[in-house]
Protein backbone atom coordinates (compact mmCIF):
# COMPACT_ATOMS: atom_id res chain seq x y z
CA UNK A 1 0.00 0.00 0.00
CA UNK A 2 1.63 3.26 -0.93
CA UNK A 3 2.57 5.31 1.68
CA UNK A 4 0.46 8.87 2.05
CA UNK A 5 2.52 11.92 2.79
CA UNK A 6 2.89 13.34 6.51
CA UNK A 7 1.49 16.23 8.16
CA UNK A 8 4.29 18.83 9.48
CA UNK A 9 5.43 17.66 12.77
CA UNK A 10 3.28 18.32 15.26
CA UNK A 11 3.73 18.31 19.60
CA UNK A 12 2.65 15.01 21.09
CA UNK A 13 0.38 14.69 24.15
CA UNK A 14 2.72 15.85 27.77
CA UNK A 15 3.56 13.10 30.02
CA UNK A 16 0.28 14.02 32.31
CA UNK A 17 -1.63 12.55 29.72
CA UNK A 18 0.10 10.82 27.73
CA UNK A 19 2.68 7.85 28.62
CA UNK A 20 4.91 5.11 26.92
CA UNK A 21 3.94 1.77 26.76
CA UNK A 22 6.25 -1.82 27.99
CA UNK A 23 5.70 -5.04 27.08
CA UNK A 24 5.46 -7.22 30.02
CA UNK A 25 4.23 -10.92 30.18
CA UNK A 26 5.52 -12.91 33.15
CA UNK A 27 3.39 -15.95 34.62
CA UNK A 28 2.92 -14.33 37.73
CA UNK A 29 1.22 -11.66 35.81
CA UNK A 30 -0.72 -13.96 34.14
CA UNK A 31 -1.88 -15.81 37.21
CA UNK A 32 -2.54 -12.54 39.02
CA UNK A 33 -5.59 -11.48 36.13
CA UNK A 34 -7.07 -14.58 36.14
CA UNK A 35 -7.47 -14.39 39.41
CA UNK A 36 -8.64 -11.21 39.94
CA UNK A 37 -10.77 -11.78 36.48
CA UNK A 38 -12.35 -14.56 38.70
CA UNK A 39 -13.22 -12.48 41.57
CA UNK A 40 -14.61 -9.69 39.36
CA UNK A 41 -18.48 -9.73 39.04
CA UNK A 42 -19.65 -8.48 35.36
CA UNK A 43 -21.09 -4.97 35.41
CA UNK A 44 -18.96 -3.72 38.77
CA UNK A 45 -17.51 -0.68 37.17
CA UNK A 46 -19.43 2.33 37.30
CA UNK A 47 -19.04 3.74 34.18
CA UNK A 48 -18.39 2.08 30.74
CA UNK A 49 -14.88 1.91 29.60
CA UNK A 50 -13.66 1.51 25.99
CA UNK A 51 -9.93 0.97 24.89
CA UNK A 52 -10.20 2.93 21.46
CA UNK A 53 -6.21 1.82 19.79
CA UNK A 54 -5.33 2.99 16.38
CA UNK A 55 -2.57 2.70 13.99
CA UNK A 56 -0.56 5.62 13.50
CA UNK A 57 1.97 4.77 11.20
CA UNK A 58 2.48 6.65 7.91
CA UNK A 59 -0.48 4.92 5.89
CA UNK A 60 -2.84 5.45 8.25
CA UNK A 61 -3.12 9.13 8.17
CA UNK A 62 -6.26 9.50 5.71
CA UNK A 63 -7.86 7.28 8.69
CA UNK A 64 -6.47 9.36 11.62
CA UNK A 65 -8.20 12.57 10.19
CA UNK A 66 -11.48 10.42 9.52
CA UNK A 67 -11.18 9.03 13.01
CA UNK A 68 -10.91 12.32 14.72
CA UNK A 69 -14.01 13.75 12.91
CA UNK A 70 -16.06 10.64 14.17
CA UNK A 71 -14.76 9.83 17.54
CA UNK A 72 -17.53 12.18 19.36
CA UNK A 73 -20.43 9.75 18.04
CA UNK A 74 -18.80 7.49 20.38
CA UNK A 75 -19.24 9.97 23.04
CA UNK A 76 -23.14 10.63 21.93
CA UNK A 77 -24.34 7.06 21.11
CA UNK A 78 -23.11 6.21 25.00
CA UNK A 79 -24.78 9.16 26.20
CA UNK A 80 -28.16 7.56 25.41
CA UNK A 81 -27.37 4.87 27.05
CA UNK A 82 -25.15 5.93 30.02
CA UNK A 83 -21.35 6.99 30.33
CA UNK A 84 -18.28 6.42 28.63
CA UNK A 85 -14.80 6.61 29.29
CA UNK A 86 -12.29 6.26 26.39
CA UNK A 87 -8.47 5.86 26.64
CA UNK A 88 -6.50 6.47 23.67
CA UNK A 89 -3.90 3.86 22.47
CA UNK A 90 -2.07 4.45 19.39
CA UNK A 91 1.33 3.33 17.72
CA UNK A 92 4.13 4.83 15.29
CA UNK A 93 7.41 5.42 14.49
CA UNK A 94 10.13 3.52 15.70
CA UNK A 95 9.12 1.35 18.82
CA UNK A 96 6.93 4.40 19.87
CA UNK A 97 3.49 3.48 21.55
CA UNK A 98 1.53 5.68 23.53
CA UNK A 99 -1.88 5.96 25.89
CA UNK A 100 -3.50 8.65 27.16
CA UNK A 101 -5.47 8.76 30.78
CA UNK A 102 -9.04 7.70 30.69
CA UNK A 103 -11.00 10.95 28.88
CA UNK A 104 -15.09 11.01 29.74
CA UNK A 105 -14.62 13.97 27.52
CA UNK A 106 -15.60 14.02 23.43
CA UNK A 107 -13.88 17.35 23.26
CA UNK A 108 -10.61 16.36 25.67
CA UNK A 109 -10.17 13.07 23.26
CA UNK A 110 -11.04 15.39 20.17
CA UNK A 111 -8.48 18.13 21.77
CA UNK A 112 -5.65 15.07 22.16
CA UNK A 113 -6.29 13.52 19.00
CA UNK A 114 -5.75 16.58 16.95
CA UNK A 115 -2.12 16.72 18.26
CA UNK A 116 -0.69 14.01 17.32
CA UNK A 117 1.06 13.21 13.72
CA UNK A 118 1.26 9.43 11.57
CA UNK A 119 4.91 8.48 11.40
CA UNK A 120 6.42 5.74 10.05
CA UNK A 121 6.92 2.55 11.50
CA UNK A 122 5.98 -1.43 12.22
CA UNK A 123 2.68 -2.60 13.59
CA UNK A 124 3.42 -2.85 17.52
CA UNK A 125 -0.75 -4.40 18.22
CA UNK A 126 0.87 -6.46 20.41
CA UNK A 127 1.64 -3.62 22.97
CA UNK A 128 -1.90 -2.75 22.55
CA UNK A 129 -2.95 -5.58 23.79
CA UNK A 130 -0.50 -6.19 26.44
CA UNK A 131 -2.11 -2.93 27.76
CA UNK A 132 -5.28 -3.29 27.42
CA UNK A 133 -4.65 -6.40 29.81
CA UNK A 134 -3.05 -4.40 32.42
CA UNK A 135 -6.10 -1.92 32.13
CA UNK A 136 -8.95 -4.79 32.36
CA UNK A 137 -7.31 -5.95 35.69
CA UNK A 138 -6.55 -2.47 37.25
CA UNK A 139 -9.47 -1.18 36.54
CA UNK A 140 -12.02 -2.61 34.27
CA UNK A 141 -12.52 -2.08 30.43
CA UNK A 142 -15.80 -3.59 28.76
CA UNK A 143 -14.65 -2.97 25.13
CA UNK A 144 -11.38 -2.69 23.17
CA UNK A 145 -11.85 -1.15 19.40
CA UNK A 146 -8.91 -1.31 17.42
CA UNK A 147 -8.74 0.51 13.66
CA UNK A 148 -5.58 -0.64 11.47
CA UNK A 149 -4.98 -2.02 7.96
CA UNK A 150 -1.47 -4.15 8.43
CA UNK A 151 -0.13 -6.69 10.43
CA UNK A 152 3.56 -6.87 11.10
CA UNK A 153 3.69 -9.48 14.37
CA UNK A 154 3.90 -13.19 15.61
CA UNK A 155 0.52 -14.27 15.08
CA UNK A 156 1.27 -16.89 17.75
CA UNK A 157 2.19 -13.85 20.22
CA UNK A 158 -0.78 -12.02 19.14
CA UNK A 159 -3.35 -14.46 19.96
CA UNK A 160 -1.45 -15.66 23.29
CA UNK A 161 -2.41 -12.05 24.55
CA UNK A 162 -5.90 -12.23 22.88
CA UNK A 163 -6.37 -15.82 25.10
CA UNK A 164 -5.72 -13.62 27.88
CA UNK A 165 -8.42 -10.82 27.15
CA UNK A 166 -11.04 -13.42 26.59
CA UNK A 167 -10.45 -15.56 29.30
CA UNK A 168 -11.25 -11.41 31.25
CA UNK A 169 -14.39 -11.68 29.04
CA UNK A 170 -13.09 -8.11 27.04
CA UNK A 171 -13.63 -8.10 23.37
CA UNK A 172 -12.03 -6.57 21.05
CA UNK A 173 -13.48 -5.78 18.22
CA UNK A 174 -11.16 -4.87 15.16
CA UNK A 175 -12.20 -2.71 12.24
CA UNK A 176 -9.61 -3.06 9.16
CA UNK A 177 -9.14 -0.50 6.67
CA UNK A 178 -8.66 -2.40 3.56
CA UNK A 179 -8.31 -6.15 2.86
CA UNK A 180 -4.61 -7.51 3.19
CA UNK A 181 -5.41 -11.05 3.94
CA UNK A 182 -2.31 -11.17 6.13
CA UNK A 183 -4.08 -8.75 8.08
CA UNK A 184 -7.20 -9.88 8.02
CA UNK A 185 -6.82 -13.92 9.30
CA UNK A 186 -4.68 -12.74 12.52
CA UNK A 187 -7.50 -9.89 13.09
CA UNK A 188 -10.43 -12.57 12.82
CA UNK A 189 -8.52 -14.52 14.93
CA UNK A 190 -8.24 -11.71 17.29
CA UNK A 191 -11.56 -11.36 17.35
CA UNK A 192 -12.86 -15.01 18.19
CA UNK A 193 -10.43 -15.16 21.48
CA UNK A 194 -11.83 -12.66 22.82
CA UNK A 195 -15.28 -13.13 21.82
CA UNK A 196 -15.33 -9.84 19.89
CA UNK A 197 -15.73 -9.16 15.99
CA UNK A 198 -13.70 -8.28 13.15
CA UNK A 199 -15.25 -6.37 10.49
CA UNK A 200 -13.82 -4.39 6.87
CA UNK A 201 -14.59 -0.74 6.26
CA UNK A 202 -13.56 0.46 2.71
CA UNK A 203 -10.52 3.19 2.80
CA UNK A 204 -12.36 6.81 3.53
CA UNK A 205 -15.52 5.34 4.33
CA UNK A 206 -16.48 7.90 7.11
CA UNK A 207 -19.71 6.60 7.35
CA UNK A 208 -19.17 2.75 7.76
CA UNK A 209 -16.78 3.61 9.93
CA UNK A 210 -19.11 5.53 12.31
CA UNK A 211 -21.64 3.21 12.47
CA UNK A 212 -19.29 0.16 13.32
CA UNK A 213 -17.77 3.02 16.36
CA UNK A 214 -21.17 3.91 17.42
CA UNK A 215 -21.81 0.14 17.87
CA UNK A 216 -18.69 -0.46 19.26
CA UNK A 217 -19.54 2.46 22.05
CA UNK A 218 -23.41 1.68 22.73
CA UNK A 219 -21.52 -2.31 23.91
CA UNK A 220 -19.03 -0.16 26.39
CA UNK A 221 -22.00 1.62 27.88
CA UNK A 222 -24.59 -0.80 28.06
CA UNK A 223 -23.19 -3.90 27.44
CA UNK A 224 -24.74 -7.04 25.49
CA UNK A 225 -28.32 -5.35 26.04
CA UNK A 226 -27.63 -2.28 24.59
CA UNK A 227 -25.68 -3.08 21.53
CA UNK A 228 -29.00 -5.56 20.76
CA UNK A 229 -31.42 -2.83 21.35
CA UNK A 230 -29.37 -0.94 19.02
CA UNK A 231 -29.30 -3.93 16.36
CA UNK A 232 -32.91 -4.01 16.47
CA UNK A 233 -32.01 -0.88 13.56
CA UNK A 234 -29.97 -3.62 11.76
CA UNK A 235 -26.37 -1.93 10.33
CA UNK A 236 -23.13 -2.85 12.20
CA UNK A 237 -24.52 -3.78 15.56
CA UNK A 238 -26.09 -6.89 13.88
CA UNK A 239 -22.82 -7.54 12.14
CA UNK A 240 -21.23 -7.26 15.77
CA UNK A 241 -23.46 -9.42 17.55
CA UNK A 242 -23.42 -12.04 14.39
CA UNK A 243 -19.92 -12.71 15.72
CA UNK A 244 -19.35 -12.28 19.51
CA UNK A 245 -19.64 -15.57 21.53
Amino acid sequence: MPRQPTRPAQHTPTAATDTSLRPSSTSDEIAAFVAKARAMAPGTARRGRLLFALDATMSRQPTWDMACALQADMFREAAAIGSLDIRLVYYRGINECRASGWISSSDELARLMGRIDCRGGHTQIGRVLSDARKEAVASGVRAIVFVGDAMEESVDQLCAKAGELGMLKVPVFIFQEGADPVAESAFREIARLTGGAWCRFDPGAAGQLRELLRAAAAYAAGGREALLRLAQHGGSASLLLGQMK
